[in-house]
């Protein structure tokens, strides 16, 4: 998660995107944006400034614009130095407005920057808010495999050299989705979606023991990778251990906690002889009937149960057991 982005950054990166000209004060573009949230400034251009979050973009659309050029001039001036003598870090007029004159001599003056766009209030704040999110939001790197199987996002993960690369690797190979090898950067976009990439410089590679690294895009082409995808399970490879129990039946899901987001989590152990891709695609398929709300232990145990009532309230039930017996 970034802790701050500066004006620069925001003008530079969403100036064709958003629109975005800058109108005053150059001085003021490596002031820092520590806050995902926008704010409109209608109170404190009123004068009410006790709950006034300066700290966040502030955003001055028709209503803002409108209200100031029909205020008298000592009331404007009043009202902006009011305003600006708080330590704003951007203000951005939308919608094509002109502001006063006033407002741009007291922004240049206090290295202020203004920036202006010819999009509407919430459409751009919609964009905006969108940018900021991505940029605020909180992310963690991890290493492991992430692969797109059957449109379910597995993490791999487990010691190093224990084959989480060659099992990306083979799942590539029967026609899923590499996103990324080795480091995955996992952000949480929502309070509950988790979305990993790969890193920049090693995008779409993979390193093979005894090979080396290969390009996964252009050996199998554009079909056997994604820029990115929502994690949903995570594999955890671990050495077999004898002296371990494993889960057998299904019916206690395990779940992971990454970046406070709860996620199934499945321990896997390896053994010589195992085919650990088949298993991974069976764990996609597995976690798709789940999300469709099937859980095949479940169901077992619930009709099992069901089985088990239904022969002993039968009073002919140890008469039935004793004829399948009868091979007379």
């Amino acid at each position: 998660m970034n802790e701050y982005i500066t004006v620069r950054a925001l003008l530079e990166t969403n100036k064709r995107r958003l629109k975005l000209k800058l109108l005053c004060s150059v001085n003021g573009l490596n002031k820092k944006i520590v806050n995902a949230e926008l704010h409109r400034p209608g109170l404190a251009l009123s004068g009410f400034t006790g709950t006034f979050t300066y700290e966040r973009i502030q955003i001055l659309g028709n209503t803002e614009i409108s209200f100031l050029k029909e205020m008298p001039n000592d009331a404007l001036r009043k009202s902006i130095d009011k305003l600006l003598d708080f330590a704003i870090p951007v203000i951005i007029i939308t919608s094509g407005n002109k502001p006063p004159a006033y407002l741009v001599e007291v922004a240049t003056r206090r290295y202020i920057p203004i920036l202006t766009t010819s999009i509407h209030t919430t459409e751009f704040s919609h964009l905006l808010a969108d940018y900021l999110q991505r940029e605020f939001a909180p992310r963690e790197s991890f290493h492991g495999s992430l692969v797109d199987v059957y449109g379910v996002g597995i993490l791999f993960s487990g010691r190093s050299g224990i084959g989480k690369s060659e099992i990306a690797m083979d799942l590539v190979e029967r026609g899923h989705r590499l996103v990324a090898d080795d480091l995955v950067v996992i952000t949480r976009k929502s309070q509950d979606v988790l979305i990993g990439s790969g890193t920049a410089h090693s995008e779409h590679m993979m390193e093979i023991r005894g090979i080396g690294l290969i390009d996964v895009k252009r050996m199998f082409g554009i079909r056997g990778v994604r820029m990115q995808k929502r994690v949903e399970v995570e594999v955890h490879l671990e050495d077999w251990d004898e002296s371990k129990e494993y889960e057998r039946i299904g019916l206690d899901d395990k779940n992971t906690t990454i970046l406070g987001v709860s996620i199934p989590q499945v321990l896997l152990p390896i053994n010589p002889g195992k085919n650990i891709t088949v298993i991974s695609e069976t764990i996609a398929m597995n976690q798709l009937l789940k999300t469709y709300g099937y859980h095949p232990a479940k169901e077992f145990n619930s009709n099992l149960k069901k089985h088990m009532q239904e022969k002993n309230a039968s009073p002919l039930a140890r008469d039935l057991d004793q004829l399948e017996k009868d091979f007379e």
